[in-house]
């Protein structure tokens, strides 16, 4: 007598159900065909399942380059504000020791017009010393 085996497959392992042909028992075929349904509704999942992780992947990947990218232009940012932080510190400086020598001018000035050339050659001295620190 000729058999008909059933393509089921159950957790790894291969099963198989013989049939006996030309009329198997109906209850047998319906059990196969619902494990084999079941295993082809598990397969689209699996599939669908994997194509979501891929993207999903893929979008994080573009998301930690983005990042990447972001941290890049934030260090960049944040060194240009620290050179713009030397600079106005810089030009601070230079403000005020511009200021002292002005301040040193006008009394040297005004020491000429008040004819105290004692105190003239004093705060011309003091100047030459501000502008040697330079």
């Amino acid at each position: 007598m000729k058999t008909m085996q059933c393509s089921m497959f159950t957790s790894r392992k291969k099963r198989h159900h013989y049939h006996t042909l030309p009329f198997p028992k109906p209850e047998l075929l319906w059990r196969c065909y619902q494990k084999r349904k079941k295993q082809e509704r598990l397969s689209s999942r699996m599939k669908r399942i994997r194509s979501d992780m891929k993207e999903i992947s893929e979008e994080q990947k573009e998301i930690k380059e983005r990042q990447r990218k972001e941290r890049e232009k934030f260090e960049a940012i944040e060194l240009e504000c620290e050179e713009l932080r030397n600079q106005t510190i810089l030009i601070a400086q230079q403000t005020a020791s511009t200021q002292i020598r002005l301040a040193l001018m006008l009394q040297i000035l005004k020491a000429r017009e008040n004819l105290e050339f004692d105190k003239a050659v004093m705060l011309t001295n003091a100047l030459r010393e501000v502008i040697a620190r330079k």
